[in-house]
Formats: C-alpha cells, structure tokens, sequence
C-alpha cells in the first residue's frame, strides 16, 4: 500500500510538473491504484461521480456565467467607469481605480482569472498610456484580482463549504472583512508608491461625468444587495442566488441594451470550459481522496502535526506555510479537495473554527494564483497583455507583501473573519 501510495504520489507531481491539466494529472494514477488495489473500475467511476454530485456545488458554474456575462455585457465597464469618475482627482487615481473596480467586480464574479482576463484588456492598457510602467500595472491588476475569490460570491468558499460541511452562507460573511482589508493592504501599497511619482498627476473632478457613471452603475452595484441580501436573510440558498443572479444579468443586458444572442452563446461557451475543468478537478479529487483515505494519511498528518506541537497558533503557522508551498505547485480547487478532509478535523480538535479556518485556507491558496510554476493569473495576465510571464511575476513580486501580511493578519485575529457572522446570527 505505501510503495504504491508514493508511485501515486510521483505520477501526480511528474505529470503536474509537465503541464498535464491538474484534472487529468490526479485521475491517471488514481485509477491505476484502483486497478493495483483491487478496486473494481465501477466503484473507481462511481467515487470520481460522487464527487460531482452536490447541490451546492451547483453554484458553481452559475457563479462563473454571472462573471462572464457582467464581462461580456459591459456590466464591469461601468463599474469601471464609475470607480474612475469617483476617484479621478486622487494622484495615482488608475491605480486606486484599479483596486475600487476590482472590489466592485468581486461581488459579482468570484474568480479571480474572470476577473483579470476582463478589467485586465482595459485597465493595464489605459494605467501604461498614463505613465505608469508596465510591471506596476500588471502587477496591480493581477493582484487586485484576488479580491473576486475571497469576496463573495467566492467560488472556491463554495467548493470549501461543500466539502467542509459548513455553512456556504457563514462562509460568505466571514469573507467580507477579510477581503476589504486585503483591498486596503493594497491601497497602502499604492499610497507609499505614488508618493514618489508627482508624474501622476490627479485630474479635476467632473461633476457631470460623476453623475452619469452613478446612474450607469446603479444596477451593478445592486447585484451583491439581491445577491448576499437574499443569502444572508435566509429568503434563499446559494445556489438558488446564483440563478437570481444570472437571471438579473440578463435583465440588465436588456435594459442596457447589450445582450446578443452572439454574446450569450459565448458566455455559456466559456462558462462551460471553465466548470468542464473544474468538474473534472472535483472528480479526480473525489478519487484520490479516497486514496488517502484508505492510506490512513489523514492519521499520519494528524500524528505528524501534534507531535510538533498541539498549540493552535504553531498549528496555523505550519498549516500556513504548507498552503503557501502547495498552492505554487497545484490548483487551488484540487488542495481544497485533498487537504480539508486530512486538515480540518485536526483544526477543530485544537478548538480552531472551520469557517475561519476556510477564510485563511481560500485566502492562503488565493495567493498561489500569482507565483509560479502554476500562477494561473500569471499566465492570464500574459496572455492579456502579450508580455512574458517572467515580466509580468517582476510585477507582481511587490504585491506579494501586503497580501502576505494580510494573510498573517487573518490568521493573528481569528475575529477579523467571525465578527460579521456572529452579528448575522450564523
């Protein structure tokens, strides 16, 4: 069992290490251990099924239309617009309209690569014809996006919730502060940048122009208030809110005027690639989890961590810095998969709260999206802008500073994340 645990284990990290899709790296050598196991390929198949077979997961691909279709539509050029309006006269005003579209945008996405592939083509652009230098922006718009996963609608605190067996709702709450503190981790940055560029000089406030992008926001900005209002009140599920919010997005893309069949059918087109990835990510995992499972590994981590030290603060540390470590070399939905179940019971028998324990997991692999060898936004960010990806992880370097420093920040003060939640009632 361990000899063929570790080949497993080495499959994995060698078809991972050449680029073969997270999916199909874990579901190869997962069904070649159900064979050496004795496990019949019908019950293989029914696991990797299993794990797709949850309503709340069903959220996911309806998260996922409602941020392609607020891209398509042009819903997130106007909150754009309306951050650039708001925010024109401050020096660096692109820079801190960066961060404001990018907090707006998450209420409706939830995916940092939607988020990055759709402001990235106009805000990088417009940031470099202004005077800022290419590694900023970049760097910039890729980190701001990390704001759409932990802010809800957050699809990997979907995908946490459903395998944790926690409140999807909690889970949202407990995000809110978390992810406004991780914007203004980056606005201080930016502050003590801007500092030493006088180039960056703030533009006059148009009164006309502030009003005209208000109204032309006014239907984005209400989508988090139907959306989390409807989850938060208890008046519906997370999934039943995702399908409010498609529906709303296509009420707004007939009130604005910008809803094309064409459109529509490339939203639901791409809509359908992401989840297929996704899908085939929860299905593989479903399989190696039960890999680990029988391998006992959960114990081993178990009996390995405590015998560091049953402190729940060094237990975060070293949980911190695992997450860190692995969220450079896998997909973010995979390590939620596979490590919640080795994980957090041990988190809850040290007195550690699960929803808060999701807040700083999300937010830890969160982080992952922009270091390499993976660094999916990296690779989004390049393809965007036409840079190298080298070029564009110079610019990202900086960020990664204050978003660490949040990261400890949460992890420090647990009431950070379970202040709102306990208000709410949950």
């Amino acid at each position: 069992m361990i000899l063929e645990l570790w080949m497993v284990g080495v499959a994995i990290a060698f078809l991972l290490l050449i680029r073969v899709p997270v999916g199909l790296a874990f579901i190869g050598p997962s069904l070649w251990w159900a064979l050496a196991d004795g496990t019949s390929n019908g019950f293989a198949l029914k696991t990797t099924f299993d794990g797709l077979n949850s309503f709340p997961l069903l959220a996911v691909p309806l998260f996922i239309l409602v941020g392609v279709m607020a891209n398509r539509l042009g819903i997130a050029d106007r909150l754009y617009e309306f951050c650039l309006a708001a925010l024109g006269r401050v020096r660096g005003n692109l820079a801190y309209v960066n961060v404001g579209s990018a907090v707006g945008f998450s209420w409706m996405s939830g995916s940092a690569l939607a988020d990055v592939a759709g402001l990235g083509k106009l805000q990088i652009p417009q940031m470099v014809k202004a005077g800022y230098p290419f590694g900023f922006a970049a760097g910039l718009t890729a980190s701001s996006s990390l704001i759409s996963p932990v802010m809800p609608p957050s699809i990997p605190a979907v995908i946490y919730a459903a395998t944790a067996t926690v409140s999807t709702g909690a889970l949202f709450a407990a995000s809110v502060i978390p992810a406004f503190i991780m914007a203004a981790g980056l606005c201080v940055y930016i502050f003590f940048w801007t500092a030493r560029r006088p180039d960056l000089a703030a533009v006059p406030f148009d009164r006309s122009r502030f009003a005209r992008a208000s109204v032309g926001a006014v239907g984005p900005i209400l989508t988090p208030v139907i959306l989390l209002g409807g989850i938060l009140s208890g008046l519906f599920t997370p999934t039943e809110a995702a399908s409010v919010a498609v529906l709303y997005m296509l009420v707004l893309g007939v009130v604005y005027r910008t809803l094309r069949v064409r459109l529509l059918l490339q939203a639901l087109r791409e809509t359908a690639v992401i989840t297929g990835g996704i899908a085939l990510i929860l299905g593989a995992a479903a399989l190696l989890g039960l890999i680990l499972t029988r391998a006992r590994v959960s114990q081993n981590v178990a009996e390995f961590l405590t015998s560091v030290s049953e402190n729940p603060i060094v237990f975060m540390i070293l949980v911190n810095v695992i997450l860190l470590v692995l969220g450079a070399l896998i997909d973010a939905t995979a390590i939620i998969l596979v490590t919640v179940p080795v994980l957090l019971p041990i988190a809850i028998d040290l007195g550690i709260d699960p929803v808060y324990f999701g807040v700083v997991m999300i937010i830890n692999l969160m982080i992952g999206l922009l270091t390499p060898p993976v660094g999916s936004v990296l690779y989004i960010t390049s393809s965007v802008t036409g840079r190298p990806v080298d070029l564009v992880f110079r610019g990202v370097a900086p960020f990664l500073v204050p978003l660490v420093a949040v990261l400890v920040l949460i992890s420090a003060f647990p009431d950070l994340a379970l202040w709102l939640p306990g208000v709410l009632g949950f």
